[in-house]
């Protein structure tokens, strides 16, 4: 697959997920943005806004095998890895696959979940493996995760711990409607469920040629070092305790071939960067807690930092 086909497999997902997320453009951009740079992505929302409706749409817009997992605070790690189950006729152990075992999967409620559950998942999402009763079993080659949670009902809840957090490439906020949009939403939503009217526009195999056409999309030294100097300024920032990690600038990176192909552009840009930025590095970062008391966001110290940052100015047409 070439780039220009990339770019044409891009525009056919973002056009069928959109028959059901309605005026979202930007955040279904990022998601198969995500998708096709081999990462995962948090959504984090209040309810109603459609995170789980956005994960549903990309599920049936792929010809994929897709598993829906509630987090439960009872839900156990066997729960989503597998168990092994003892066949009394043959004397031996079978091992019954669990939801993991899927290409997409939506977890959902994540911070439902004990942090023992939650962990389970940072072996199969980091490596595309799982390790049970001392076996480790390989997933399929195309593995995604959308998960979902909940910032404002946080009684009862487990928040994710930073390692958990640096295995999504992009947390994402939906958002609510706009006024136009949500005359859109209900007219659009009342007759009928738009989700059972959506079918699927590409194979994993198309995914797979996706993902491996977006990895050779070129990236420029000074782009390295931009990245880099992005990342040491959150390092360094008085207000910022934990900056970003070396696998926050590959994410980062990634995301920008992605993002590149996707654009119909063999190279990255330092406006990639700049509007990758913020949903790829905002949650791996740590305010101080007199900021937080002030009220900066994640986001907004992201924003200081590029404006910090010099960016490279090579022409790049």
């Amino acid at each position: 697959m070439n780039i220009k086909q990339v770019q044409q497999l891009g525009s056919k997902l973002s056009q069928n997920i959109s028959k059901v997320i309605i005026g979202k453009d930007r955040v279904i951009g990022l998601t198969i943005t995500a998708m096709l740079a081999n990462g995962h992505i948090l959504l984090e929302d209040v309810p109603g806004t459609g995170k789980t409706m956005l994960a549903k749409s990309i599920a049936r817009s792929v010809d994929a095998k897709f598993s829906r997992v509630q987090f439960t605070p009872d839900l156990l790690p066997g729960d989503i890895i597998g168990v092994s189950i003892f066949d009394k006729n043959s004397g031996t152990f079978s091992f019954h696959k669990g939801p993991l075992f899927t290409n997409i999967l939506l977890a959902d409620e994540i911070n439902r979940a004990t942090p023992r559950t939650q962990s389970a998942l940072l072996e199969a999402m980091e490596e595309k493996q799982i390790t049970a009763d001392g076996q480790t079993r390989a997933l399929d080659g195309f593995f995604f995760v959308a998960a979902t949670q909940n910032p404002v009902e946080t009684y009862g809840t487990f928040p994710l711990p930073e390692a958990q957090l640096d295995r999504f490439m992009m947390q994402l906020t939906l958002g609510y409607p706009t006024a136009e949009e949500s005359r859109r939403i209900f007219a659009s939503h009342l007759a009928n469920d738009r989700i059972e009217e959506i079918s699927s526009v590409c194979t994993i195999e198309d995914i797979v040629a996706a993902q491996k056409a977006c990895r050779s999309v070129f990236v420029h030294e000074c782009i390295l070092d931009y990245v880099r100097q992005i990342l040491e300024a959150t390092r360094s920032a008085d207000n910022i305790a934990l900056g970003a990690s070396t696998r926050a600038g590959l994410e980062l990176l990634r995301a920008a071939q992605s993002t590149a192909a996707l654009s119909g552009r063999e190279y990255v840009t330092p406006e990639d960067i700049k509007m990758l930025a913020s949903p790829v590095l905002a949650h791996r970062i740590i305010l101080r807690a007199g900021e937080r008391r002030e009220a900066l966001s994640a986001d907004a110290a992201i924003s200081r930092i590029l404006s910090s940052v010099a960016a490279p100015t090579e022409k790049w047409s």
